[in-house]
């Protein structure tokens, strides 16, 4: 008895510190938040993005290519309200078990709201503050609009901010222009834009396309045959580069890969 009584209170003992730290957390989070926004509202951050000078509204972008980024990076954009609870569950549940924040469970709000207000350091109090941000660009944008300003302002590498900029760098055309297979190439860059760079590394840009594409398979806005159409391609030419990939193939499996 008297054992289990010891258990009781150490259990209960560590459920009041548990509940303390994430109070203090969240609260400091909601600080940093409200300082981030008072220091550049919204309005301003809109401008700012839309005031480039290559600035391209959705209607001008390739189903293929926003079709490709939904399904690689929140393919439940549409329907949550800017905070993803089940892909946050998700990532909670891997940086604990890694006791690390490796797994961010970002949405397309969240990451939009952390580029433009916050730093990339990986914090709790920065995260708790980005889905407060993140919940705020919600209340105060529509979705289209939301996703037209991340497409303008994430980092596609070798110096790009902006799609209009990534698609004239690396394949010399406006991004109404781009093939199937450009437009789902580049859609994976943002994710790690150094890594990914077509001008860095073709290969691992190419890899990263293969998951885009299994994404988008698995989200039903392109079919096996078409993924494997668009992977096809594997030499391709502009005016001063010349990109080689090796030819990768998606087998029957989702999920599943091979490197020809």
């Amino acid at each position: 008895m008297k054992h289990q009584k010891w258990i009781k209170r150490v259990l209960a003992a560590g459920v009041i510190a548990v509940s303390s730290v994430a109070g203090t957390v969240t609260w400091q989070g909601y600080n940093l938040y409200q300082q981030a926004i008072a220091a550049k509202p919204i309005a301003q951050v809109v401008a700012d993005i839309q005031a480039k000078e290559h600035y391209t509204p959705l209607s001008e972008l390739p189903k293929i290519y926003l079709d490709a980024v939904l399904s690689v990076e929140d393919h439940r954009f549409y329907q949550h309200p800017g905070i993803d609870l089940l892909a946050i569950l998700r990532a909670a549940f891997n940086d604990l078990r890694t006791l690390s924040l490796a797994e961010g469970g970002s949405t397309i709000t969240q990451q939009l709201a952390k580029n433009e207000w916050f730093t990339q350091e990986k914090k709790f109090t920065r995260k708790v503050a980005e889905l407060f941000l993140a919940l705020e660009l919600e209340r105060e944008l529509d979705k289209d609009k939301i996703l037209e300003l991340y497409v303008n302002s994430i980092n596609f590498g070798s110096g790009y901010y902006c799609v209009a900029d990534a698609s004239q760098g690396y394949f010399n055309k406006q991004p109404s222009e781009m093939t199937d297979w450009e437009a789902t190439i580049l859609a994976g860059i943002p994710n790690a834009p150094s890594a990914y760079s077509l001008d860095a590394s073709p290969q691992l840009a190419r890899q990263r396309q293969l998951r885009v594409l299994e994404r988008m398979v698995i989200c039903k806005t392109l079919s096996q045959e078409e993924a494997e159409k668009i992977l096809e391609q594997n030499h391709i030419e502009y005016e001063d580069k010349i990109y080689f990939v090796h030819r990768i193939t998606l087998s029957e499996k989702e999920n599943d890969y091979a490197i020809a």
